[in-house]
């Protein structure tokens, strides 16, 4: 069976591979045969020729635009761009003008001549004028949730002079083209040389209006000021405890499921990112969000009064913002499972390492991957209250139909079969289920599936088919209108709480203007406007329609609180509903045997587990839909308790106890070191013969003892000097040198 699946995707992937070449090659073929088309047009003075040539290119550039983006990113790094290939386009239709003799040597010959010229000289004048724009409004710091009027912030300039570089010139391109076409097909320049003035001029004209972004009453902060603000807001906010995310933009659940977490903790909370398109990726928060790109703007969370971060995922950047010494850093993770990713070595680089229960600690014990037992910490799961428990709701949904949800795991980054069941057994497993009469599938997909490895998202694909086959056998009823009515009334609350107040081109200066300081509550107010659409949602489905459920609504939380029975692989979301004590299965895709899989992998154990061919979903109905034969239900309650911990007290209580501890030693390993920083400075006053008292810092800048930790300066590189060892000085010195190691091995990559 595995053979025959693979042979199946194998297929599937160079079916695929087969039609993108088509696809570039028909756009290089056509791009060739438009030039072609102009060069015969001159050389017989044929004037369809020259207007088919032009008239395909232009049509050429839409392909490539849409169509065939590989094809489109070879010529770009060909230095054949767009422009240069509209260009030679207009050249060889000037010549083709020439050759027909409908362009004279001088008079409106020469006028033509010049607006094409003026054309093409100010779109190269608004490309200059555009990067500088854009150069000057590139902050050092980008906010969401945070008052920056300070900046001077400022709407953004026009976007089809500033950001459009490949519609404007098109847009143009198509006016004169058309013009210079009419006059080679009727032999006359007519209005051809009024058309490309005026495109040119308008051009020039939008060059000038978008200059005035330069100007001094539209001009923002500079990178100092903006630097020395941020300085500021630190110090008037006084955060304690931040969430620290880099990632791609496929990732940014991995933080987006803590933020209700980090909005329940004492003290002032903080989100730090590192990359700038990740600022919209964050869902709704009343958090102040601050994104930090350079490495070097960074380190001033040194000098802050932040003492915790913690981290949901691990990233290149991460070890960055580890050289902070007066931080304390926590990995908290995305997600608990048995997968090897979750005792990644690189866990033993944060102070802690914060899991749910017993389970997780055990696995990092048997990992050996340098994570000390001491610095674990069990803390729960605090964003699993949502989920509700076995018997909150019948078996069966209002029209009869067991539900169940099969959300599959990703592939991951590694070879191993056992990563997730999409490939291998998805399809099996599905149509085991919809081969019930009374079963409604949902299928979740994980967002990243297909990312890594096209197969998987061709099974994904045929997944999905699978479903659709199955709703038009199925051939349920329409859904209640007051049912749908309700849904579209709740869409339109959620999209009112969550419209951006700005548009789709606004740049990033723009975006901080408009997402200022929230009103209090507006993130428990959209979380009440959603929980109120999923309930709509699922009330407006027909009770039978199996369902695709993708996107970030209904959340997956609400599809376990819709679901009577689990399927997944080995994963965190198994972990994560088992919180419910409802029952679940996992495919076994591993290559091994039961048993063996059952040992190797502890959250499997109170779960039934399904063959690559789909074998043990009909056990698996049965025992939910007769709960007497259900056998698992004391393994999965003993389970949550080693997977999540205990119910008492809360998670959340813990997760708060945790944090205000590391906040605690934080601070203890600062008053450790002040005294090694203050003698330092008194040797450095007697080594100065002056003794002048300039060399200390002024009084009313002096840290407080109890709020703001004393600043740790760490030498760059070229600048770090060998220090000299006294006893009392040792452990900043061993930390010094770590962390001089650190930044000198990262300078190096």
């Amino acid at each position: 069976m595995g053979a025959l699946v693979d042979d199946v995707l194998g297929r599937q992937r160079r079916a695929a591979l087969v039609r993108s070449r088509t696809s570039a090659a028909g756009a290089l073929l056509l791009l060739a045969a438009g030039y072609l088309l102009q060069v015969l047009g001159i050389a017989d003075r044929h004037a369809l020729l020259v207007v088919a040539g032009a008239a395909l290119g232009l049509v050429t550039e839409t392909l490539l635009a849409f169509r065939a983006g590989r094809m489109a990113w070879e010529l770009r790094r060909a230095q054949f761009t767009p422009p240069a290939r509209q260009l030679l386009r207009d050249a060889l239709l000037l010549g083709g003008l020439a050759r027909l003799e409908v362009l004279p040597p001088g008079g409106t010959g020469a006028l033509l001549l010049g607006g094409v010229l003026l054309c093409w000289t100010a779109h190269f004048l608004c490309q200059s004028v555009a990067g500088a724009v854009y150069t000057r409004r590139l902050l050092p710091v980008v906010t969401r949730n945070v008052d920056a009027s300070a900046l001077r912030l400022s709407p953004s300039p026009p976007a089809l002079f500033a950001q459009r570089a490949a519609l404007r010139p098109m847009a143009v391109s198509t006016l004169t083209t058309a013009a210079m076409c009419a006059s080679a097909l009727t032999g006359d320049l007519g209005w051809a040389p009024a058309v490309a003035w005026c495109c040119g001029a308008g051009v020039l004209a939008g060059t000038g209006w978008l200059a005035t972004w330069l100007l001094p009453g539209k001009r923002i902060a500079g990178e100092e000021e903006v630097l020395a603000w941020l300085d500021g807001w630190l110090a008037e906010y006084r955060p304690t405890v931040g969430m620290y995310f880099s990632g791609g933009a496929s990732s940014a659940y991995q933080a987006n499921m803590w933020l209700s977490t980090l909005a329940q903790l004492d003290g002032r909370p903080l989100i730090v990112l590192r990359e700038r398109f990740m600022v919209q990726k964050i869902d709704a928060t009343d958090i102040p969000i601050v994104c930090i790109p350079k490495v070097a703007h960074l380190m001033r969370l040194e000098h802050s009064t932040l003492k915790v971060l913690l981290h949901p995922a691990n990233s290149g950047k991460t070890a960055q913002v580890l050289r902070i010494p007066t931080l304390k850093h926590a990995f908290i993770n995305h997600g608990e499972s048995d997968k090897l990713s979750s005792c990644n070595p690189y866990a033993k680089a944060y102070d802690q390492v914060w899991v749910a229960g017993q389970a997780a600690r055990e696995r990092y014990q048997l990992a050996e991957v340098g994570v000390d037992d001491k610095d674990v910490v069990e803390v729960g799961r605090p964003q699993l209250a949502p989920i509700e428990p076995a018997g909150a709701r019948p078996v069966g949904n209002r029209a009869g139909y067991l539900t169940v949800l099969y959300a599959p795991t990703w592939e991951g980054f590694t070879d191993d079969p056992g990563n997730t069941s999409v490939g291998v057994a998805g399809e099996n497993i599905v149509k085991a289920l919809l081969a019930d009469p009374k079963v409604r599938l949902l299928y979740k997909p994980h967002p990243m599936t297909g990312t890594i490895d096209p197969r998987a998202g061709a099974a994904d694909r045929r997944i999905r088919a699978l479903v659709e086959e199955a709703n038009a056998r199925r051939g349920d009823t329409e859904p209640d209108p007051e049912a749908v009515a309700a849904l579209e009334e709740a869409a339109r609350e959620v999209r009112s709480l969550t419209r951006a107040d700005f548009g789709r081109r606004a740049d990033e200066v723009e975006r901080m203007l408009r997402q200022s300081a929230p009103e209090p509550g507006r993130a428990r107010a959209v979380d009440e406007a959603i929980r109120a659409w999923e309930e709509a949602y699922w009330a407006a489905q027909p009770g039978g329609r199996h369902q695709v459920v993708v996107g970030p609504r209904p959340g997956l939380f609400s599809c376990f609180n819709e679901a009577d029975v689990l399927v997944s692989d080995v994963s965190s979301v198994v972990s994560d509903y088992l919180s419910s004590e409802k029952p679940y299965a996992v495919a076994n895709t591993s290559g091994t045997d039961d048993d063996s899989f059952r040992a190797a992998c502890p959250t499997v154990r109170a779960a039934t587990i399904l063959g690559p061919d789909g074998s043990g979903i009909p056990q698996l109905l049965r025992s939910v839909r007769h709960p007497e034969e259900d056998t698992l239900a004391a393994a999965r309650a003993a389970l949550k308790v080693r997977l999540l911990g205990p119910a008492e007290p809360p998670s959340i209580v813990r997760f708060n106890r945790a944090v205000r501890e590391l906040v605690r030693a934080a601070e203890a390993r600062e008053q450790r070191f002040r005294p090694a920083d203050s003698r330092a400075e008194r040797r450095e006053r007697e080594r100065d013969p002056r003794g002048e008292p300039d060399a200390m810092p002024e009084p009313d800048a002096m840290p407080e003892p109890a709020l703001t930790p004393a600043p740790v300066t760490m030498p760059e590189p070229d600048q770090a000097a060998a220090p000299t060892s006294t006893p009392d000085q040792a452990p900043a010195e061993a930390l010094g040198e770590a962390l001089g190691e650190a930044l000198g091995e990262d300078e190096r990559r």
